[in-house]
């Protein structure tokens, strides 16, 4: 019995070399400034990002986290890319809906949420509160956040539901016009949370309307 344990115990044990270690634990450290740089974020904006106060929060030098993401920019975009995954996570979690036109407003209504509840992520990712180069990567990140309403927008496609030549312009159309109503909501232009919600509200409506034509 013994001998067999052993010899499962080395048929599963894997080991890495010194180099596939070291990167490992270059990417842990990564994530982990990340993660303070995300709950300094959250605690105090986005102007309380900064690399010092990054650094005061791992309790290590400013070098550190400049030897490890190359500069400010760098980290920026890492945060960015967190909060993707975060809206990716918002949309995924809407359960789907048979009908591909209330698929689309439940998915708009959770965007709103996201924009509420991760206002912080929202101002620096879509406000510009936190400048950074766009480059491939971060540009991928806003694809699979929006990958649920690409989803649905090609199941109505399929279903001929609606013609649409352009998908990725439509895209940008409702995340244009949706990011229009909340950002002018959390730069307080519109009064309160009800009246922005009812701007809003009809704005998806409008929207969806104009998407699907007679089919609504």
């Amino acid at each position: 019995m013994s001998n067999n344990s052993e010899l499962h115990s080395k048929e599963i044990r894997t080991v890495k070399t010194y180099q596939e270690a070291r990167l490992q634990n270059t990417e842990n450290l990564r994530q982990n400034v990340v993660d303070a740089a995300a709950i300094l974020l959250q605690e105090g904006g986005p102007e309380a990002v900064t690399v010092r106060r990054v650094a005061d929060k791992m309790a290590c030098s400013t070098k550190i986290i400049y030897s490890l993401f190359g500069s400010k920019d760098e980290l920026a975009k890492q945060l960015y890319l967190d909060g993707c995954k975060l809206l990716a996570q918002t949309f995924e979690a809407v359960p789907k809906q048979e009908n591909p036109q209330q698929y689309l407003r439940e998915l708009g209504n959770a965007y709103w949420s996201f924009g509420l509840n991760y206002s912080s992520y929202y101002k620096m990712m879509f406000g510009g509160a936190i400048s950074f180069k766009q480059d491939e990567e971060s540009l991928q990140g806003t694809v699979t956040a929006l990958q649920q309403v690409m989803n649905v927008l090609e199941e109505a496609v399929q279903q001929e539901l609606i013609d649409v030549k352009d998908l990725t312009l439509v895209i940008f159309k409702i995340w244009a016009s949706l990011h229009g109503v909340i950002h002018l909501y959390l730069g307080g232009h519109l009064k309160n949370d009800e009246s922005a919600r009812v701007v809003y509200d009809q704005m998806l409506s409008d929207l969806i309307r104009t998407i699907f034509g007679t089919h609504t």
